[in-house]
């Protein structure tokens, strides 16, 4: 063996090493973060999270969901998105992992593998830049639902960047979102993975004055549509869903906003 083989094969092995601990240290991290979905909420969070309908709620640090396992998905997720949150930290993106916080088992991102569909973030990754634990952990399976690219990276993101603006504008907000899950959706990976038709995002904020809400419906289609056109009531979206937004709230008040189903009060600007 030349001398140029043995520092060439001695490379390798330091490479491999060095890939197999990053590779460890990774995992190691990322089953640390998952675990902490066992954990209880007991901020002022937990004041809006809405009802489950699966009886099968997980905390994660960053956000809470509520686990459908017919559907292999979360019918909700739901977190608080503050002004201070927000950031332009320039992260690298993880590997999905699943969320052995589910106690039914959640999906294996495997499902998405030559399906079309995107893993389409509920809490977005952009929503969680202020730590990096906060952005790995919206990479868990838990968190994310089939999405037609060309719906992910247009109507939806732009949802997404509007609602980034009203945390901004308003010191916060408080968002619920996630898929339209119903009966003969469409499935897909061997656990069958419901693909929503329509998905959903409701926003209340309680930190710029007399609480407003506001609720989106949107087809799941590429839209060229301005977001308005797709509010709706949160009443809309309790009917569609059997889910009980802001229970929590004094009745009168919930009842008059959960009603309305206006935009006047929030900024398209």
């Amino acid at each position: 063996m030349t001398k140029k083989t043995r520092y060439s094969i001695i490379a390798l092995v330091i490479v491999l090493a060095i890939f197999s601990l990053e590779f460890f240290l990774n995992k190691e991290e990322a089953e640390t973060i998952v675990e902490e979905g066992t954990i209880v909420k007991t901020d002022t969070n937990e004041f809006f999270l809405p009802t489950s309908t699966t009886g099968q709620i997980v905390h994660h640090d960053g956000y809470s969901l509520s686990y459908s396992e017919t559907h292999e998905q979360a019918e909700w997720v739901a977190y608080e998105l503050k002004r201070s949150h927000l950031s332009n930290t320039n992260l690298k993106r993880p590997y999905f992992e699943i969320d052995i916080a589910v106690r039914t088992g959640a999906a294996h991102w495997r499902n998405y593998k030559n399906s079309g569909y995107d893993r389409g973030h509920l809490c977005p990754a952009a929503d969680r830049k202020y730590s990096r634990e906060a952005h790995v952990e919206t990479f868990l399976t838990s968190n994310i639902s089939p999405q037609k690219s060309a719906f992910n990276a247009g109507i939806w993101n732009t949802l997404e960047q509007k609602v980034r603006y009203w945390a901004r504008k308003y010191d916060g907000v408080f968002v619920v979102t996630g898929g339209v899950l119903s009966e003969d959706l469409k499935g897909i990976g061997k656990e069958k993975v419901s693909v929503p038709d329509y998905f959903y995002k409701v926003l209340i904020d309680r930190n710029s004055g007399p609480t407003k809400m506001i609720a989106f419906l949107i087809p799941h289609e590429p839209s060229n549509r301005p977001l308005y056109e797709f509010v709706v009531s949160v009443d809309d979206i309790e009917q569609l869903t059997g889910i009980d937004f802001f229970a929590s709230l004094d009745d009168t008040i919930e009842k008059k906003l959960e009603a309305s189903d206006s935009y006047k009060s929030w900024s398209f600007n």
